[in-house]
Protein backbone atom coordinates (compact mmCIF):
# COMPACT_ATOMS: atom_id res chain seq x y z
CA UNK A 1 0.00 0.00 0.00
CA UNK A 2 1.43 3.35 -1.07
CA UNK A 3 1.30 6.31 1.34
CA UNK A 4 -2.05 7.98 0.84
CA UNK A 5 -3.92 4.67 0.71
CA UNK A 6 -3.72 4.02 -3.05
CA UNK A 7 -2.84 0.65 -4.46
CA UNK A 8 -0.69 0.81 -7.54
CA UNK A 9 -1.21 -2.39 -9.43
CA UNK A 10 0.39 -3.19 -12.76
CA UNK A 11 -1.98 -3.90 -15.62
CA UNK A 12 -2.57 -7.58 -16.32
CA UNK A 13 -0.76 -8.92 -19.37
CA UNK A 14 -2.73 -9.35 -22.56
CA UNK A 15 -2.93 -12.73 -24.28
CA UNK A 16 -0.30 -11.62 -26.81
CA UNK A 17 2.04 -10.35 -24.07
CA UNK A 18 1.69 -13.58 -22.09
CA UNK A 19 2.55 -15.58 -25.23
CA UNK A 20 5.75 -13.58 -25.71
CA UNK A 21 6.79 -13.86 -22.04
CA UNK A 22 6.04 -17.60 -21.97
CA UNK A 23 7.93 -18.19 -25.21
CA UNK A 24 10.90 -16.20 -23.92
CA UNK A 25 10.98 -18.24 -20.71
CA UNK A 26 10.77 -21.52 -22.63
CA UNK A 27 13.54 -20.48 -25.04
CA UNK A 28 15.84 -19.45 -22.17
CA UNK A 29 15.24 -22.62 -20.15
CA UNK A 30 14.87 -25.28 -22.85
CA UNK A 31 17.41 -25.95 -25.59
CA UNK A 32 15.83 -25.90 -29.05
CA UNK A 33 14.98 -29.31 -30.49
CA UNK A 34 14.61 -30.39 -34.12
CA UNK A 35 10.87 -29.70 -33.82
CA UNK A 36 11.58 -26.08 -32.85
CA UNK A 37 13.71 -25.42 -35.94
CA UNK A 38 12.26 -23.50 -38.87
CA UNK A 39 13.70 -21.61 -41.81
CA UNK A 40 13.04 -18.66 -44.06
CA UNK A 41 14.46 -17.98 -47.51
CA UNK A 42 17.11 -15.25 -47.49
CA UNK A 43 15.35 -13.36 -50.30
CA UNK A 44 12.26 -12.77 -48.15
CA UNK A 45 14.47 -11.21 -45.49
CA UNK A 46 16.25 -8.91 -47.94
CA UNK A 47 12.85 -7.57 -49.03
CA UNK A 48 9.53 -8.51 -47.49
CA UNK A 49 5.93 -8.99 -48.57
CA UNK A 50 3.34 -6.22 -48.14
CA UNK A 51 2.10 -5.60 -44.59
CA UNK A 52 -1.36 -4.52 -45.78
CA UNK A 53 -3.38 -5.06 -48.93
CA UNK A 54 -1.79 -3.00 -51.75
CA UNK A 55 -5.10 -3.25 -53.67
CA UNK A 56 -3.08 -3.69 -56.84
CA UNK A 57 -1.91 -6.55 -59.03
CA UNK A 58 1.82 -5.81 -58.78
CA UNK A 59 4.18 -5.00 -55.92
CA UNK A 60 7.90 -4.45 -55.66
CA UNK A 61 10.37 -3.63 -52.93
CA UNK A 62 14.01 -2.69 -53.56
CA UNK A 63 16.82 -3.09 -51.03
CA UNK A 64 20.25 -2.12 -52.34
CA UNK A 65 20.97 -4.13 -55.47
CA UNK A 66 18.14 -6.63 -54.82
CA UNK A 67 14.50 -6.22 -55.86
CA UNK A 68 11.57 -8.44 -54.93
CA UNK A 69 8.59 -8.30 -57.27
CA UNK A 70 5.19 -9.98 -56.94
CA UNK A 71 2.50 -10.27 -59.59
CA UNK A 72 -1.00 -11.45 -58.65
CA UNK A 73 -2.28 -14.67 -60.16
CA UNK A 74 -5.27 -14.75 -62.53
CA UNK A 75 -8.42 -16.78 -61.87
CA UNK A 76 -9.26 -18.29 -65.26
CA UNK A 77 -12.75 -19.26 -64.05
CA UNK A 78 -13.88 -15.78 -62.95
CA UNK A 79 -11.61 -13.73 -65.17
CA UNK A 80 -10.43 -11.73 -62.14
CA UNK A 81 -7.18 -11.27 -60.25
CA UNK A 82 -6.68 -13.25 -57.04
CA UNK A 83 -4.95 -10.24 -55.48
CA UNK A 84 -1.56 -10.07 -53.80
CA UNK A 85 -0.59 -11.94 -50.62
CA UNK A 86 -0.10 -9.65 -47.63
CA UNK A 87 0.05 -9.55 -43.85
CA UNK A 88 0.82 -12.25 -41.31
CA UNK A 89 -0.49 -15.41 -42.97
CA UNK A 90 1.74 -15.46 -46.12
CA UNK A 91 4.74 -14.94 -43.85
CA UNK A 92 3.74 -17.94 -41.71
CA UNK A 93 3.17 -19.93 -44.91
CA UNK A 94 6.61 -19.06 -46.27
CA UNK A 95 8.23 -20.12 -43.00
CA UNK A 96 6.36 -23.43 -43.23
CA UNK A 97 7.03 -23.94 -46.95
CA UNK A 98 10.78 -23.32 -46.65
CA UNK A 99 11.08 -25.52 -43.56
CA UNK A 100 9.06 -28.36 -45.07
CA UNK A 101 10.93 -28.20 -48.39
CA UNK A 102 14.24 -28.50 -46.52
CA UNK A 103 13.00 -31.37 -44.36
CA UNK A 104 11.46 -33.41 -47.20
CA UNK A 105 13.99 -32.37 -49.89
CA UNK A 106 11.08 -32.33 -52.31
CA UNK A 107 9.10 -29.59 -54.09
CA UNK A 108 5.90 -31.56 -53.45
CA UNK A 109 4.54 -30.64 -50.02
CA UNK A 110 1.78 -32.54 -48.25
CA UNK A 111 -0.66 -30.24 -46.44
CA UNK A 112 -2.73 -33.02 -44.84
CA UNK A 113 -6.34 -34.17 -44.85
CA UNK A 114 -7.58 -31.55 -42.38
CA UNK A 115 -7.40 -27.77 -42.61
CA UNK A 116 -7.44 -27.58 -38.81
CA UNK A 117 -4.33 -29.74 -38.62
CA UNK A 118 -2.48 -27.59 -41.14
CA UNK A 119 -3.57 -24.42 -39.35
CA UNK A 120 -1.98 -25.65 -36.14
CA UNK A 121 1.23 -26.45 -38.03
CA UNK A 122 1.58 -22.88 -39.27
CA UNK A 123 0.49 -21.35 -35.94
CA UNK A 124 -3.13 -20.38 -36.63
CA UNK A 125 -6.21 -21.10 -34.49
CA UNK A 126 -8.81 -23.40 -36.09
CA UNK A 127 -11.25 -22.46 -33.32
CA UNK A 128 -11.28 -18.78 -34.29
CA UNK A 129 -14.54 -18.55 -36.25
CA UNK A 130 -16.75 -15.92 -37.84
CA UNK A 131 -16.45 -13.99 -41.09
CA UNK A 132 -12.84 -13.12 -40.31
CA UNK A 133 -11.93 -16.60 -39.08
CA UNK A 134 -8.37 -17.84 -39.39
CA UNK A 135 -9.68 -20.52 -41.75
CA UNK A 136 -11.29 -18.03 -44.13
CA UNK A 137 -8.22 -15.78 -44.10
CA UNK A 138 -5.91 -18.74 -44.62
CA UNK A 139 -7.88 -19.91 -47.66
CA UNK A 140 -7.67 -16.47 -49.29
CA UNK A 141 -3.99 -15.90 -48.55
CA UNK A 142 -2.98 -19.44 -49.58
CA UNK A 143 -4.63 -18.93 -52.96
CA UNK A 144 -3.00 -15.52 -53.39
CA UNK A 145 0.46 -16.80 -52.47
CA UNK A 146 0.36 -20.11 -54.36
CA UNK A 147 -0.96 -18.47 -57.54
CA UNK A 148 1.38 -15.45 -57.44
CA UNK A 149 4.44 -14.96 -59.62
CA UNK A 150 7.56 -13.99 -57.72
CA UNK A 151 10.53 -12.18 -59.25
CA UNK A 152 14.02 -11.82 -57.82
CA UNK A 153 16.17 -9.24 -59.61
CA UNK A 154 19.74 -8.37 -58.73
CA UNK A 155 22.29 -5.91 -60.11
CA UNK A 156 25.51 -7.76 -60.92
CA UNK A 157 29.05 -6.61 -61.63
CA UNK A 158 32.09 -8.43 -62.94
CA UNK A 159 35.07 -6.13 -63.16
CA UNK A 160 34.07 -3.22 -65.37
CA UNK A 161 31.00 -5.04 -66.68
CA UNK A 162 27.62 -4.29 -65.11
CA UNK A 163 24.32 -6.00 -65.69
CA UNK A 164 21.22 -7.44 -64.07
CA UNK A 165 20.15 -10.99 -63.25
CA UNK A 166 16.57 -12.07 -62.76
CA UNK A 167 14.48 -15.07 -61.85
CA UNK A 168 10.71 -15.14 -62.52
CA UNK A 169 8.71 -17.96 -60.95
CA UNK A 170 5.26 -19.09 -59.97
CA UNK A 171 5.21 -20.25 -56.34
CA UNK A 172 3.25 -23.44 -56.99
CA UNK A 173 2.95 -25.01 -60.41
CA UNK A 174 0.16 -27.39 -59.37
CA UNK A 175 -1.76 -28.65 -56.37
CA UNK A 176 -5.08 -29.78 -54.89
CA UNK A 177 -6.91 -28.29 -51.87
CA UNK A 178 -9.81 -30.37 -50.55
CA UNK A 179 -10.57 -28.24 -47.49
CA UNK A 180 -13.71 -26.31 -46.55
CA UNK A 181 -12.74 -23.21 -44.50
CA UNK A 182 -16.23 -23.15 -42.96
CA UNK A 183 -15.55 -26.58 -41.42
CA UNK A 184 -11.78 -26.66 -40.86
CA UNK A 185 -11.95 -29.69 -38.56
CA UNK A 186 -13.67 -31.82 -41.20
CA UNK A 187 -11.27 -34.38 -42.63
CA UNK A 188 -10.99 -35.44 -46.26
CA UNK A 189 -10.42 -38.86 -47.82
CA UNK A 190 -7.39 -37.41 -49.60
CA UNK A 191 -4.55 -35.13 -48.55
CA UNK A 192 -4.30 -31.62 -49.89
CA UNK A 193 -0.92 -30.89 -51.50
CA UNK A 194 1.02 -28.38 -53.55
CA UNK A 195 4.05 -28.70 -55.79
CA UNK A 196 6.45 -25.78 -55.81
CA UNK A 197 7.82 -24.63 -59.13
CA UNK A 198 11.34 -26.03 -59.34
CA UNK A 199 13.05 -22.63 -59.68
CA UNK A 200 11.18 -21.36 -56.61
CA UNK A 201 12.05 -24.51 -54.65
CA UNK A 202 15.74 -24.20 -55.57
CA UNK A 203 15.82 -20.50 -54.70
CA UNK A 204 14.25 -20.74 -51.24
CA UNK A 205 16.29 -23.78 -50.17
CA UNK A 206 19.67 -22.51 -51.43
CA UNK A 207 20.60 -20.30 -48.45
CA UNK A 208 17.87 -20.47 -45.75
CA UNK A 209 18.00 -18.55 -42.47
CA UNK A 210 17.43 -20.64 -39.29
CA UNK A 211 14.81 -19.41 -36.81
CA UNK A 212 13.03 -20.72 -33.70
CA UNK A 213 9.39 -21.61 -34.32
CA UNK A 214 8.54 -20.86 -30.66
CA UNK A 215 9.56 -17.23 -31.15
CA UNK A 216 7.79 -17.11 -34.49
CA UNK A 217 4.46 -18.13 -32.99
CA UNK A 218 4.80 -15.65 -30.13
CA UNK A 219 5.31 -12.78 -32.60
CA UNK A 220 2.73 -13.88 -35.16
CA UNK A 221 0.29 -11.03 -34.52
CA UNK A 222 2.47 -8.41 -36.23
CA UNK A 223 3.98 -8.48 -39.74
CA UNK A 224 6.51 -5.86 -38.60
CA UNK A 225 7.61 -8.02 -35.66
CA UNK A 226 7.91 -11.08 -37.93
CA UNK A 227 9.97 -9.12 -40.46
CA UNK A 228 12.29 -7.66 -37.84
CA UNK A 229 12.68 -11.03 -36.13
CA UNK A 230 13.67 -12.62 -39.45
CA UNK A 231 16.07 -9.74 -40.12
CA UNK A 232 17.72 -10.15 -36.71
CA UNK A 233 18.03 -13.91 -37.23
CA UNK A 234 19.74 -13.19 -40.56
CA UNK A 235 22.07 -10.62 -39.02
CA UNK A 236 23.00 -12.89 -36.09
CA UNK A 237 23.61 -15.76 -38.53
CA UNK A 238 25.80 -13.46 -40.68
CA UNK A 239 27.79 -12.15 -37.67
CA UNK A 240 28.47 -15.72 -36.52
CA UNK A 241 29.99 -16.51 -39.93
CA UNK A 242 31.83 -13.24 -40.61
CA UNK A 243 32.59 -11.94 -37.10
CA UNK A 244 31.58 -8.44 -38.23
CA UNK A 245 28.70 -6.51 -36.68
CA UNK A 246 26.65 -4.17 -38.84
CA UNK A 247 24.68 -0.95 -38.40
CA UNK A 248 21.57 -0.52 -40.58
CA UNK A 249 20.05 3.00 -40.67
CA UNK A 250 16.30 3.18 -40.20
CA UNK A 251 15.88 4.57 -43.74
CA UNK A 252 17.57 1.42 -45.09
CA UNK A 253 15.41 -0.83 -42.90
CA UNK A 254 12.32 0.96 -44.24
CA UNK A 255 13.27 0.16 -47.83
CA UNK A 256 13.22 -3.58 -47.31
CA UNK A 257 10.06 -3.81 -45.20
CA UNK A 258 6.64 -4.39 -46.70
CA UNK A 259 5.08 -1.30 -45.10
CA UNK A 260 5.04 2.08 -46.83
CA UNK A 261 6.85 4.61 -44.67
CA UNK A 262 6.89 7.75 -46.78
CA UNK A 263 7.52 11.46 -46.38
CA UNK A 264 9.86 13.46 -44.18
CA UNK A 265 8.96 11.53 -41.01
CA UNK A 266 9.14 8.03 -42.55
CA UNK A 267 12.31 6.94 -40.75
CA UNK A 268 11.08 8.45 -37.46
CA UNK A 269 7.73 6.65 -37.70
CA UNK A 270 9.42 3.35 -38.53
CA UNK A 271 11.89 3.78 -35.66
CA UNK A 272 9.05 4.36 -33.18
CA UNK A 273 7.17 1.22 -34.23
CA UNK A 274 10.33 -0.85 -34.67
CA UNK A 275 11.62 -0.12 -31.17
CA UNK A 276 8.34 -1.36 -29.67
CA UNK A 277 8.52 -4.53 -31.79
CA UNK A 278 12.20 -5.06 -30.96
CA UNK A 279 11.46 -5.01 -27.23
CA UNK A 280 9.14 -7.97 -27.79
CA UNK A 281 11.67 -9.71 -30.03
CA UNK A 282 14.44 -9.34 -27.43
CA UNK A 283 12.26 -11.34 -25.02
CA UNK A 284 12.24 -14.35 -27.37
CA UNK A 285 15.85 -13.86 -28.56
CA UNK A 286 17.67 -13.76 -25.22
CA UNK A 287 21.06 -14.14 -26.91
CA UNK A 288 20.73 -11.15 -29.23
CA UNK A 289 22.65 -7.99 -28.38
CA UNK A 290 21.17 -4.81 -29.83
CA UNK A 291 23.32 -1.70 -29.90
CA UNK A 292 22.24 1.95 -29.75
CA UNK A 293 19.04 2.23 -31.81
CA UNK A 294 18.83 6.02 -32.07
CA UNK A 295 19.76 6.10 -35.75
CA UNK A 296 19.12 2.55 -36.82
CA UNK A 297 19.50 -1.13 -36.02
CA UNK A 298 22.85 -2.34 -34.71
CA UNK A 299 23.55 -6.06 -34.30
Amino acid sequence: MEEGGTDKKSKPLTKAQRAIVNAGTEIRLDRATAEDAAYLARQFVQATLPHSDPKADTWSRQNGNFTLGIQAGFNVKTGKSYGLPYGIIPRLLLFWITTEALKTKSPRLELGASMAGFMREVGLDPGHGGKRSDGQRLQVQMTRLFQARISFMQDVQDGSNEGSAWLNMQVSRKGVLWWNPRSPAQGSLWNSWIELERDFYDAITAAPIPIDVRALRALKRSPLALDLYALLCYEVYRVEHTGRARFIPWRAVAKQLGADYEGDNAAKELARKARAALRKIATVMPGVRLGDMRGGLSV
